[in-house]
């Protein structure tokens, strides 16, 4: 038997092709899950959702109408929801004393306001789940144990998110709902690909990762497989899934320099 079989998610933030949330989806499929998939991009959605065999919903998680919107949707369409995962973001790289008040109030509505919608939206379904329960992922970030330069606000908003997810395992648990986060740390994704060709920039985080390597989105993946399973017994917990990097901490940005310079000479 499948590990999730019978299981019923919904993936928030899979409207680009490729990217985190994508493998995550597709995963849960293989594990026998049904999905409904989620994000603001109608024409990806369709396609994607017609190759996981699965359904979409439109939802920009920064408008609380949408997402309490999405949780309605996927509740009655797929008769209740047992996962809800969170893969949205804004990898904001930015010194404090640059960042605009507008792009403070975008990263603060994405990546806090946003992800305590989605907790609170779906807490709600998944306290009518017959019986009740449930598992709330959210993916977060290495970089809020592993300080890196001029991501304060990144780092700030995802740090909020860890604390909204403790929260809700606190609170909640007690309907059979879990709630825990992720954190990856520099992966290679369609929104990065163009910093994994920058020569040197990917040898400065590998050089502090105990195993050698970077980690994949199939790695982010296969956590949440496990974390979204009843095998699971750990609620409100940051799974750090970036072989070991948290232990180093990431480069700095001395550290990166000099890594692209010896790159190049």
């Amino acid at each position: 038997m499948k590990r999730l079989e019978g299981k019923k998610a919904v993936v928030i933030g899979a409207a680009s092709q490729g990217n985190m949330a994508q493998v995550i989806a597709s995963r849960l499929v293989q594990e026998g899950a049904t999905v409904m998939v989620s994000g603001r991009h109608e024409d990806e959605l369709k396609s994607f959702s017609t190759t996981l065999g699965g359904s979409y919903a439109l939802c920009d998680i920064t408008n609380h109408d949408q997402v309490r919107q999405l949780a309605e949707q996927s509740h009655k369409e797929l008769g209740g929801v047992d996962i809800a995962i969170n893969a949205t973001g804004w990898g904001l790289a930015k010194p404090l004393l640059k960042v605009s008040d507008e792009e403070l109030d975008r990263i603060v509505d994405l990546q806090f306001k946003g992800v305590h919608y989605f907790l609170a939206e779906f807490v709600g379904v998944m306290m009518s789940n017959q019986p009740s329960g449930g598992s709330l992922i959210n993916i977060s970030s290495a970089t809020t144990k592993a300080l890196i330069n001029n991501y304060a606000a990144y780092i700030g908003t995802k740090t909020g998110s860890e604390a909204l997810i403790r929260c809700v395992a606190n609170d909640y648990g007690k309907h059979g709902i879990r709630a825990n986060s992720i954190s990856p740390a520099f992966t290679r994704t369609p929104m990065t690909e163009s910093s994994f060709e920058v020569p040197g920039l990917v040898d400065a985080f590998v050089s502090r990762a105990p195993v050698g390597r970077l980690n994949t989105s199939e790695d982010i993946a296969a956590a949440a497989v496990w974390l979204a399973s009843d095998e699971a017994f750990v609620s409100g917990e940051n799974l750090q899934v970036n072989g070991g990097l948290t232990m180093r901490g990431n480069p700095q940005a001395a550290d990166i320099q000099k890594a692209m310079a010896e790159a190049k000479s």
